[in-house]
């Protein structure tokens, strides 16, 4: 068991930004603002400027993707002031419907099989979150898939 000064040292190493690869760390620059539309939805990120915004990138036969769903859909329930937005990298539409279907997914999620955002964040794995100020600056970058049930979690983006 954890004690309780070793707790909170970890959860901020879960939610603390990272980098990997050849790429910086984008924390503390502002987002890359990018619009997705597919067959159904489209997001535009700037238009939730004046929101704390959780960015999700994932892949609907992603293991830690499919596990991490129910915890972003709790957190989605219990914290509708925040935007949390799913961006899909799914190329078959059927596979990302039948995703969105299955696990009951109602948050607002666009599919982008072009990556065309991920991109721009240097997204390479999934899942991958980045958490935006309602300035519109990345404060957290997440690489895999915390429990979004955690209270320190949902502390920190209910006072961010």
């Amino acid at each position: 068991m954890l004690s309780s000064a070793v707790l909170p040292a970890a959860v901020l190493a879960l939610v603390s930004g990272c980098s990997r690869g050849a790429h910086p760390s984008q924390v503390g620059k502002a987002a890359p603002d990018f619009t997705v539309a597919d067959s159904t939805d489209s997001v535009h990120l700037a238009s939730y400027r004046g929101k704390v915004v959780v960015l999700n990138f994932w892949w609907s036969q992603c293991v830690p993707c499919i596990e991490e769903t129910p915890g972003l859909e709790a957190l989605h329930h219990e914290q509708p002031n925040l935007a949390i937005l799913g961006v899909s990298i799914d190329e078959d539409e059927q596979q990302y419907r039948h995703f969105l279907e299955r696990y009951h997914v109602d948050l607002t999620t666009v599919r982008d099989p072009n990556e065309t955002a991920a991109k721009l964040y240097h997204s390479e794995a999934w899942p991958e979150t980045y958490i935006i100020d309602r300035q519109g600056v990345i404060r957290r970058k997440i690489v895999g898939n915390p429990d979004w049930t955690n209270p320190e979690i949902r502390a920190y983006l209910k006072n961010l």
